[in-house]
C-alpha cells in the first residue's frame, strides 16, 4: 500500500464514519478515498495535503504534496519492479540485517551489480569499425570462463535489426547499468526498517532469504508481532553515550546522578494533548450555554440554516429581513396564515418557478401567480412532485388547509428542500459566481495595493540610507585655519541644531496628524452605523467615499493602511458567500456567530445540542477559558479577539432592543383596560405576526 510520509513517519488515513448509509451525502478525497460527513474536517484535510511537507517513501524526495508524494511513489515502484529477476537474491542478500547507512549499502550493491550485465540492458558495441546501440538478448557461457553475449541490434526507434554475437570487451557502457539512486529505490521498497535492514517476509521467503538473526545482533534484537525490534540499552544493560538530552546532576557529596532533560514542546499541538503547567495563566471556567429555543433542540441546526440563507440572499428573493426569534416564533406558531411563512416559501418557490425547474412546471401551469390564498395549495403540490417520501407523507394536512398544525421539523424539512434546489438553480448560481469574481477582483486589488506599499517602504528606506549625514559636514576650504576652522564647526554645529529643530517639529507634526487620525477614527466608531459623519473638510469626503460601492471607491490612497484595510475587509463581508463557523473548541464544539442576530452560538460535537451566549460577560468569559497551547482554541481565540469589538456592539443593541419590548410590554399591561382589551398583534412579543415584505416583487 501507498503511504507518503509526514515528518519521516507514516499517516494513518482516517477512518470510514460508523453507521454509513448508501444514499448519505458525503465528502471524499479523491486520491485517498477517505469519507467525511463534516465539511469542515473535509476542508481541513485538503489543506493538509496540498501543503509541501510530504515524503515519498521509496524515492526519498521531500516537500511534496501528498499527490505529488502517491505520483512519486507510484513511478519509484514501477522502476523497482524493472530490477532483472537474475539478480534479485544475491541483492537480497546483502540487504538482509545489514548495518549500513543507505548511501553506502546502495553503492556496494550497485557495485556488484555492474560487475557483471545482464539481459535487458541496453548499451553500445564495437560493429564493423563503427559503434552501434544493442540490448542484451542472451549471456553465452562456455566451461572455460568466457563468457560472450548474443546482441540485438537497435534503430533510432528501439527497434530489433538483427542480432548477432559479440565479446564482452566489444561491449561500452557510457553510463552504469544501476544507479545509486535505483538502488536505493529498491532497498526502501523490500524492507520496513533499517538498522538494520530488515526484509519484508513474504520477499524473503520468495527468493529463500533466510531470517535466522546473525551472531553479532542476538542479543540486540528481537521478534514481535511477526517484526524485528531493537532493545533499548537499559534492557542490554549498557549506559546511554553522553548525549545533549542527558544532563547528570551532583549530589552534596560530590557523586552524579543521572536526570533526563525535560523535552521541551512545540505549541500548539492537539488540545486532547494539552496538560496543565504551572506556568499557565489563570483560566476562567466557562459558562454554560443558555437553551431556551421554542424548536426541538434537533431543529435548531435547520433553523438557523434556513434564517441565514434568507437573510443572506434577501435582494436576490425579494424578501424583506427578519429576526431569528420572528422566524422561530413563526415556525412554532399553530394558528391563522402567517404573512411572514407565506412570503418565505413565496419567494422560494418564485426562484424555482423563474429558473423553469422540473419540479415547478405543472405547478406553476395551474397556479401562474402565488397568493395569501393560493400559496398552500403551490406548496403541497410541489410536495407531491418531490421524490421524498418523508416529505410527501405531510400532503394532507396542508391539503385540508392545516399547514400551522405542522410540527417544527417538518416545516423545517420543506424549507431545506426547497433552499437545495434554490441553490442548484441557474439564478443562484450565476449571483455567487458573479460574487465569487468580485470577491477575486478585490483580492487581487488589495495585494497590488500591499505590493505597491512594500515597495513605497523599500524605496524610503534605501533613499534614508543614501542622504549624506549632517553631523559630519565640515568646509574643506577653511581647514587651513585654525580661527577659520573653529567659527567653521561652530557654524555647523548650529545647523546641526537647526536641523535637528526642524526634523523634530516635523516628527511632533507627523505624531499630531496621527492622533487627530486616531481621534476621528474613534469619533466616527462612536457616532456608529447610519450616523452623520464629523463634518470636517477633507475628512468628510474621506469617509464619504468608504461609503461609495466598491466600483467607485476603488481609489482609496488617500486613507491610511489600518483604513484601506478596513475598507476591503468591509467589502469582503458584503460578497456572502457562506457563512463559517468562528472555530472549535477542546472537545470539537463549534461556535457560530451570525451578524444580522448577534449572538454566539454553540453546536456539540455530534450537532445533537445547541446553545447560545447573549451577553458581553459571557464571551469575555468563554474567550478567558481558551487555552492557546491547543491548535483549536487558539484558533477560536483569535478569531473570537478579531470579531470582539463588533459582537460586543451586536450584544449591546440586542440587549436594548431586548430591555424595550420589555418595556413596552409592561406599559401596555399597566394601561389596559379591564372592559377593552387590547388586539393581540400590538403585543411586542407578537411583532412576526405583522411581518410586511417591503422588497415584495411586484
Amino acid at each position: 500500500m501507498r503511504m507518503p510520509l509526514l515528518k519521516r513517519k507514516p499517516f494513518p488515513l482516517a477512518e470510514l464514519p460508523d453507521d454509513l448509509d448508501p444514499n448519505e451525502l458525503v465528502y471524499q478525497v479523491r486520491y485517498t478515498g477517505e469519507i467525511f460527513r463534516d465539511y469542515d474536517e473535509y476542508l481541513n484535510r485538503i489543506n493538509l495535503y496540498r501543503q509541501r511537507i510530504w515524503m515519498c517513501k521509496v524515492s526519498g524526495k521531500t516537500n511534496l504534496t501528498y499527490e505529488e508524494a502517491l505520483l512519486s511513489e507510484e513511478h519509484a515502484t514501477e522502476k523497482t519492479h524493472m530490477f532483472p529477476k537474475e539478480l534479485m537474491a544475491p541483492a537480497l542478500q546483502i540487504i538482509q540485517y545489514s548495518m549500513l547507512p543507505l548511501k553506502d549499502l546502495a553503492d556496494m550493491i550497485a557495485a556488484k551489480l555492474n560487475e557483471r550485465l545482464c539481459v535487458g540492458a541496453e548499451l553500445y558495441a564495437k560493429k564493423d569499425g563503427g559503434t552501434y546501440s544493442c540490448k542484451i538478448s542472451k549471456v553465452l557461457e562456455d566451461g572455460t570462463g568466457t563468457i560472450k553475449y548474443e546482441v540485438a541490434w537497435l534503430d533510432r526507434n528501439k527497434e530489433v535489426t538483427g542480432t548477432s554475437i559479440v565479446n564482452e570487451e566489444d561491449l561500452i557502457q557510457k553510463k552504469p547499468q544501476f544507479s545509486r539512486n535505483f538502488v536505493k529505490f529498491f532497498i526502501r521498497e523490500s524492507t520496513y526498517r533499517n538498522a538494520p535492514w530488515v526484509l519484508h517476509d513474504k520477499l524473503a521467503q520468495s527468493h529463500g532469504i533466510s531470517k535466522s538473526v546473525p551472531q553479532n545482533l542476538k542479543g540486540k534484537v528481537f521478534f514481535k508481532d511477526g517484526l524485528l525490534v531493537c532493545k533499548k540499552r537499559k534492557e542490554m544493560g549498557e549506559e546511554a553515550p553522553d548525549e545533549p538530552g542527558n544532563f547528570k546532576k551532583k549530589k552534596f557529596d560530590g557523586s552524579e546522578i543521572d536526570q533526563p532533560a525535560e523535552e521541551s514542546i512545540k505549541y500548539p499541538i492537539d488540545d486532547l494533548l494539552v496538560q496543565p503547567h504551572p506556568d499557565d495563566p489563570i483560566f476562567t471556567d466557562r459558562p454554560s450555554p443558555s437553551r431556551d429555543f421554542n424548536v426541538p433542540m434537533e431543529c435548531v441546526g435547520d433553523l438557523l440554516m434556513v434564517w441565514d440563507f434568507v437573510s443572506s440572499f434577501g435582494r436576490l428573493l425579494h424578501l424583506w429581513p427578519f429576526s431569528l426569534e420572528d422566524f422561530e416564533k413563526a415556525i412554532c406558531h399553530k394558528m391563522g396564515n402567517l404573512t411572514l411563512l407565506f412570503e418565505t416559501h413565496a419567494a422560494l418557490l418564485r426562484v424555482l418557478i423563474n429558473d423553469n425547474g422540473e419540479h415547478v412546471l405543472a405547478v406553476q401551469k395551474r397556479w401562474p401567480k402565488i397568493t395569501l390564498v393560493t400559496w398552500t395549495d403551490c406548496l403541497w403540490n410541489f410536495l407531491e412532485l418531490v421524490k421524498i417520501s418523508e416529505l410527501r407523507e405531510h400532503t394532507a394536512i396542508i391539503k385540508r388547509g392545516h399547514y400551522g398544525l405542522l410540527d417544527a421539523n417538518a416545516k423545517l424539512a420543506i424549507f431545506r428542500e426547497l433552499i437545495n434546489l434554490a441553490l442548484e438553480s441557474n439564478i443562484v448560481r450565476e449571483r455567487l459566481d458573479e460574487i465569487v469574481e468580485q470577491r477575486q477582483a478585490l483580492g487581487a486589488s488589495r495585494r497590488e495595493e500591499a505590493l505597491e506599499e512594500a515597495r513605497k517602504k523599500r524605496e524610503k528606506k534605501e533613499q534614508l540610507k543614501a542622504e549624506p549625514d549632517v553631523n559630519r559636514v565640515v568646509d574643506p576650504k577653511s581647514a587651513g585655519n585654525a580661527s577659520a576652522n573653529g567659527n567653521c564647526i561652530k557654524q555647523n554645529g548650529d545647523i546641526v541644531k537647526k536641523r535637528n529643530v526642524e526634523i523634530l517639529s516635523n516628527r511632533e507634526d507627523h505624531e499630531s496628524d496621527k492622533s487627530e487620525n486616531k481621534q476621528l477614527d474613534t469619533a466616527s466608531k462612536q457616532n456608529g452605523v447610519g450616523k452623520a459623519p464629523i463634518n470636517n473638510g477633507k475628512d468628510l469626503s474621506d469617509k464619504e467615499a468608504m461609503k461609495l460601492p466598491r466600483d467607485d471607491g476603488k481609489d482609496v490612497r488617500g486613507k491610511s493602511s489600518k483604513e484601506r484595510r478596513e475598507y476591503y475587509e468591509r467589502e469582503m463581508e458584503k460578497l456572502f458567500v457562506r457563512t463559517d463557523s468562528l472555530g472549535k473548541d477542546r472537545n470539537h464544539n463549534r461556535y457560530w456567530w451570525f451578524q444580522r442576530d448577534g449572538r454566539v452560538f454553540v453546536e456539540s460535537s455530534d450537532s445533537k445540542q445547541w446553545g447560545y451566549y447573549c451577553s458581553k460577560e459571557e464571551i469575555n468569559l468563554l474567550m478567558g477559558s481558551l487555552n492557546c497551547k491547543g491548535v483549536r482554541e487558539r484558533e477560536l481565540k483569535q478569531q473570537l479577539e478579531k470579531f470582539q469589538s463588533r459582537i460586543s456592539v451586536s450584544l449591546e443593541k440586542r440587549s436594548k432592543d431586548l430591555a424595550q419590548k420589555i418595556a413596552m410590554e409592561d406599559e401596555s399591561v399597566v394601561r389596559r383596560s379591564t372592559r377593552v382589551r387590547a388586539p393581540l398583534s400590538k403585543n411586542p412579543a407578537n411583532a412576526f405576526l405583522e411581518y410586511v415584505n417591503k422588497w415584495k416583487e411586484e
